[in-house]
């Protein structure tokens, strides 16, 4: 009886662990949504981020902060979510049939969170901007702003690494979308939503080397589902996080 009370004990805590694992999933997904807000707003009031590195030295030269906002540190707070939120996702699926398949795509996102951290440019930017505004020489400006337009090819927009990382994050996005379609504590709106988006930011991502005009079109018409996916993911994993006490109390 002793035996039995403590490996029952024992897998009490392990589940509690794995329960705490899928709430933190949904607040991460809370977080991007409020990454989203946050982006949106800010390229509304300070505009797009910068095309040049002249333009960013002067930008980062004006405001520290306002370099990093235009410089889509709003992006690199977004994919670092992701952690979280497949994480949490991991820890739903994890005594399914479906463990093997969603431990890969979970170790996907990792991936593409770490080429993401690898090639944002905003600190590399940060950096050359203040040696620019110290230099004291025109030759010494040009080094500069050839050695910020190297930065800028290859940040998380440009970079060969940034490019399959993405397709790596939106393709895992799609199919764990479409894998919810059939997971009972997970709403149809969640899947959908998932799917939709990600499949229009992948299109886009796609695209955007060859057909940049047509890739922003195709992007704008997924975006929005990132403010239905976010918000509704955070809520089904919030719920599927709970104690069977917490749920026997309602």
């Amino acid at each position: 009886m002793g035996v039995f009370n403590l490996e029952q004990s024992r897998t009490e805590t392990v589940d509690t662990g794995w329960r705490k694992m899928i709430r933190v999933g949904g607040i991460s997904s809370w977080m991007q949504l409020g990454c989203v807000i946050g982006m949106t707003i800010a390229l509304a009031a300070l505009g797009m981020r910068p095309e040049t590195a002249e333009e960013a030295f002067t930008i980062f030269q004006s405001s520290k902060l306002v370099g990093l906002l235009r410089d889509d540190l709003f992006s690199l707070l977004i994919v670092a979510f992701y952690l979280g939120t497949f994480t949490g996702i991991y820890a739903v699926y994890r005594k399914t049939s479906h463990q093997a398949y969603v431990t890969l795509l979970t170790v996907l996102v990792f991936i593409t969170v770490i080429l993401t951290f690898a090639n944002h440019s905003a600190f590399s930017l940060m950096h050359l901007s203040d040696q620019y505004a110290a230099a004291t020489s025109e030759a010494q400006r040009s080094q500069l702003i050839a050695a910020g337009e190297a930065v800028f090819a290859s940040n998380i927009w440009y970079s060969t690494g940034a490019y399959i990382g993405g397709i790596l994050l939106q393709g895992s996005g799609i199919l764990i979308s479409v894998l919810m379609l059939r997971h009972k504590g997970i709403s149809k709106v969640t899947a959908i939503a998932g799917i939709i988006a990600n499949a229009g930011d992948l299109a886009q991502h796609l695209l955007s080397p060859f057909a940049p005009s047509i890739a922003g079109t195709i992007g704008m018409f997924g975006f929005p589902f990132y403010l239905v996916w976010f918000p509704m993911l955070g809520l089904n994993l919030l719920k599927l996080g709970r104690t069977p006490k917490e749920t026997e109390a309602e």
